[in-house]
C-alpha cells in the first residue's frame, strides 16, 4: 500500500530536476544482472516492467533510468527489459471478472496481521467485516499474477519485476552488488522473492538478519514496486492462489511458505513526482477503529478537457444515467428539465463562459437550438442517445449531418462499453465504477410561482465550501433550480415506515449503537456512554476515556435501514460545553452524501446545517469532501437549556429544516449542491471535535458532557 504524500509543487520540480541532471553521469556497473551467457548461473536474466497502455511517458522514463545500470557484461539494463502491457482497472466496463486466481474480498484481520495497531481495540465485527478490494487494486493483482504465470514458464532464473513509477536510489548498483555478494555467501541463493523496494510496517517488520546487507521479513513490507523472484518462486505462489486481497497484503501472508528476502534498506522507490493510480480499499476500515487521525482534504481535482457538452435523446434512451455518468466525470450537470433558469439561458447563448453549468443533458428548451448552440460554441461536444425502438429523430439527423463527426456522439443504449465511448468522445479517463443505471427522468417543470423570499425565513451565516464541480460557489444571484415534484419511479424497492421512539430503551430492530469512530472525531464511540431511562428517553455522553488510539469515549446511534426521502424529526437538549458536537444527521459513503444538523457547544445558540454531494451510483467510491456546504442558522435561543424539535424533510427536488415546526431553511437544486438521490442511514451522535475553530477548545475538567433526547420520529421510504 503506496501511502501518498501530497509533495509541494518545488520539490516535485526539484525531484524531476535531480533525476535529469543524474543521467548525465557514467552508468554504474551491477553485477547481480546479465545474459544467462553471461557464465553464471547467479544473475538477474530479465526485467519486466509492470506498465498502463496510456501512460507512455513512463515507460519512456523507464528506459532513461535503465540506462544509467550496466550489466555484468557492461551492456546497458535496457537489453534485459520487457514492457508488460498492465491491466488496466479503466478496461472494466462492468464489475472486474474474478476467477480462481483471485478472492476479491478480504478483512481487517487480514491486514492488521501485516500492520498491528496496537492503540486500536477493533471489535470482531469490524475484524471479520468483508471488504471489497478497489478496481485498481484488482487490476495490480491480476498483473502480478499474470507474470507469475509467464515466469514460471520461461527459461530464466531471476527476473525482476518493477513498476513504472519507481526511479533507483543513489547507490543503488553498488548496495544490491554488495547485498547479491552476501547472499551468495550465506548461501541465500535459492530465494523466492527479494525485495528491492519495499515500506516497512509503522512499528517495523519482524525480521531475522541473514547479514549486514540482507535480512528475512516474518511479514510487514508493504509495495510490490521492485521485487526480484525466481522461477521456483514463481511457481510456488501460483500453487498458493487465489490472491485474497490487494497483492502486497495477501504476499505477506504466503512469507512462511516462501524464501523471502530483503535488502538491509530499500533501494528502489517510487518518485514523489508521480502520484499512484491505485485506490486502496482499507482506508474506511482504518478510519473507523481509529488508526487513520488526520487526513488532506479529499477533494475531487479533475477538470474536464471538453466544455461544454450538450445532450439529447428519446425517452428511456439513458439520459439520466449519462447525466449522471457526465457529473462522475467532473462536469457541472444539469438535466432533466424543459426549460432552465432566465440568467442561465442569457449566458448560454450569449456565449458567455462565465454560466453555472458545463454540461446540459435532456433540456427541452435547447432541443430545437442545436444549430444555434453549435455556431456559438464551435468546439461543444453533442452526445445523442437511442433506444431499441426509437432511432435518431430525422429532424437531428439533418442538422447533424453537417457537424464534424468528432464533435458527435451517438449512445445506444444497449452499449455495454458506454464508459470508453463517452471517455473517448469527450478525452476523459474512464472511472473506477461501473456505468451509472438510473430509470431516465421526464423533462421537469420548474416552480416559478413559489417566491424566492420564501426559500429562508431566518438569518443565515454561510461557512466555506469545498471547493468541487458538484457545488456551486457562493452567489447571491444564484437562487438554484426550484424544480415541481415528480413521481418518479425509484430503481429501489422500498416501503413505507412510520416510526415514533421515546427511547426509553434500545429499539434493536431500528438502531445500532456504534463502536467505531471517523478522523475529525477525538473520542471512540462506545455503547456504554449511551443510557436510556423511562419516562426520560437517552442521554448521550462524552467522556475522558484512554482507549488507545483515542483518549474519549462518545456515544452514537445509527439506524439498521436506509431511507430514501422522508421527514425526520428529533426533540433534543444538546450539550454547550466547548469543543463538543451533537449531531442528528442523514448520511451513506460511495458515494459519500450527507444531510446535517449540528450544533457546536460553544455556539449553542445556532445551528449549523450541511449537504455533502458526490454523484453515482451505489458503490461508486466517490467520497470526497471535507466541509461540504455549511451555513449557520441563528436559532433565537440557547439549545442547551430546553427542548426543541429539529427536523429534516427531505425529497427528490429539494430539503427542508425546521426548528420548533418554524421553517428556517430551504435547498432546492444546485442550491448549492444536487439534492442527495441515494438511500442513506439515520444517525445520532455527540463527539468531540478536532478542529477548534468550528467546535471550541475542550476541557477535560468539565467533562462528561451530556446530550438529551427525548423522542425520535421516522416517517419515509425505507429500502
Amino acid at each position: 500500500m503506496r501511502k501518498n504524500s501530497k509533495w509541494p509543487l518545488a520539490l516535485k520540480y526539484l525531484f524531476r530536476t535531480g533525476l535529469r541532471y543524474r543521467r548525465l553521469l557514467p552508468s554504474k556497473k551491477c553485477q547481480a544482472f546479465g545474459h544467462k551467457n553471461d557464465n553464471s548461473n547467479f544473475l538477474i536474466n530479465h526485467i519486466y516492467v509492470i506498465n498502463l497502455k496510456r501512460q507512455p511517458s513512463r515507460w519512456k522514463d523507464i528506459e532513461k533510468e535503465l540506462q544509467q545500470i550496466l550489466n555484468v557484461s557492461g551492456t546497458k539494463l535496457n537489453s534485459l527489459v520487457e514492457r508488460f502491457n498492465a491491466i488496466d482497472a479503466k478496461d472494466f466496463h462492468e464489475n472486474p471478472p474474478t476467477n480462481g486466481d483471485l478472492d476479491p474480498v478480504y478483512t481487517l484481520e487480514d491486514q492488521l496481521f501485516v500492520e498491528p495497531q496496537p492503540l486500536t481495540m477493533p471489535t470482531n465485527l469490524d475484524l471479520h467485516s468483508k471488504i471489497q478490494m478497489s478496481r485498481p487494486e484488482i487490476a495490480v493483482a491480476y498483473s502480478h499474477i499474470e507474470l507469475w504465470k509467464r515466469i514460471a514458464s520461461n527459461d530464466n532464473d531471476y527476473t525482476l519485476i518493477l513498476e513504472d513509477d519507481i526511479w533507483f536510489k543513489p547507490g543503488f548498483s553498488n548496495k544490491l552488488n554488495e547485498a547479491w555478494i552476501e547472499i551468495t555467501e550465506n548461501k541465500q541463493n535459492k530465494f523466492d522473492i527479494l525485495y528491492l523496494s519495499f515500506e516497512e510496517v509503522k512499528n517495523g517488520a519482524p525480521k531475522t538478519f541473514i547479514s549486514e546487507k540482507i535480512f528475512r521479513p516474518v511479514r510487514g513490507l508493504w509495495n510490490l514496486s521492485g521485487y526480484v523472484i525466481s522461477k521456483s518462486g514463481a511457481k510456488k505462489l501460483l500453487e498458493l492462489l487465489p490472491c485474497k486481497g490487494p497483492v502486497d497484503l495477501w504476499i505477506n501472508h504466503q512469507f512462511k511458505f516462501l524464501n523471502v528476502l530483503a535488502t538491509h534498506k530499500s533501494i528502489i522507490s517510487q518518485r514523489l513526482d508521480l502520484t499512484s493510480t491505485n485506490s486502496y480499499s482499507i482506508l474506511p476500515s482504518l478510519t473507523k477503529i481509529g488508526a487513520i487521525t488526520s487526513e488532506n482534504a479529499a477533494l475531487f481535482h479533475i477538470t474536464p478537457n471538453e466544455v461544454p457538452v450538450f445532450a439529447f435523446g428519446h425517452e428511456k434512451s439513458g439520459l439520466t444515467s449519462l447525466a449522471m455518468a457526465l457529473s462522475i466525470l467532473g462536469y457541472r450537470c444539469c438535466s432533466d428539465l424543459d426549460t432552465l433558469p432566465k440568467s442561465e439561458l442569457k449566458k448560454i447563448f450569449a456565449g458567455n463562459s462565465e454560466q453555472i453549468f458545463n454540461a446540459y443533458v435532456n433540456i427541452g428548451c435547447l432541443s430545437d437550438k442545436i444549430v444555434c448552440l453549435k455556431e456559438t460554441y464551435p468546439t461543444a461536444k453533442f452526445i445523442f442517445t437511442t433506444n431499441l425502438i426509437d432511432i435518431l429523430d430525422e429532424g437531428w439527423k439533418r442538422i447533424i449531418a453537417n457537424f464534424d463527426k468528432k464533435d458527435i456522439l451517438l449512445l445506444s443504449s444497449t452499449s455495454v462499453n458506454k464508459w470508453q465511448l463517452v471517455c473517448e468522445h469527450l478525452r476523459s479517463s474512464p472511472p473506477d465504477c461501473i456505468f451509472p443505471d438510473f430509470p431516465d427522468k421526464a423533462q421537469r417543470q420548474m416552480n416559478i410561482l413559489r417566491k424566492q423570499n420564501d426559500i429562508v425565513s431566518t438569518s443565515i451565516i454561510e461557512k466555506k465550501y469545498d471547493a468541487s464541480p458538484w457545488l456551486v460557489e457562493m452567489d447571491r444571484q444564484w437562487q438554484g433550480i426550484d424544480i415541481i415534484p415528480t413521481k418518479e419511479k425509484s430503481k429501489f424497492k422500498l416501503n413505507y415506515l412510520d416510526l415514533d421512539d421515546n427511547l426509553e430503551s434500545l429499539n434493536d430492530k431500528f438502531w445500532t449503537s456504534r463502536n467505531d469512530t471517523f478522523t475529525d472525531n477525538l473520542a471512540l464511540f462506545r455503547s456504554g456512554n449511551l443510557e436510556f431511562k423511562k419516562q426520560q428517553g437517552l442521554i448521550l455522553k462524552v467522556k475522558e476515556d484512554d482507549l488507545g488510539v483515542r483518549k474519549y469515549s462518545a456515544a452514537a446511534l445509527t439506524s439498521t435501514d436506509k431511507f430514501l426521502y422522508g421527514k425526520f424529526e428529533i426533540i433534543l437538549k444538546a450539550s454547550n460545553m466547548p469543543g463538543i458536537i451533537t449531531g442528528f444527521f442523514l448520511h451513506r459513503d460511495s458515494p459519500r452524501q450527507e444531510i446535517d444538523v449540528e450544533i457546536t457547544g460553544i455556539r449553542p445558540n445556532r445551528m449549523m446545517i450541511n449537504v455533502f454531494y458526490n454523484p453515482g451510483d451505489e458503490g461508486t467510491k466517490f467520497d470526497y469532501g471535507y466541509r461540504g456546504s455549511p451555513c449557520y442558522v441563528d436559532l433565537g435561543f440557547d439549545a442547551s437549556k430546553s427542548f426543541h424539535k429539529y427536523t429534516i424533510e427531505w425529497d427528490e427536488c429539494e430539503i427542508r429544516w425546521f426548528v420548533d415546526d418554524r421553517l428556517v431553511h430551504r435547498r432546492v437544486d444546485w442550491n448549492p449542491t444536487p439534492i442527495p438521490h441515494l438511500p442513506m442511514s439515520l444517525h445520532l451522535n455527540i463527539w468531540p471535535c478536532r478542529s477548534k475553530e468550528l467546535a471550541g477548545k475542550l476541557s477535560n475538567k468539565k467533562l462528561p458532557a451530556t446530550s438529551f433526547v427525548r423522542s425520535i420520529s421516522v416517517v419515509a421510504n425505507r429500502l
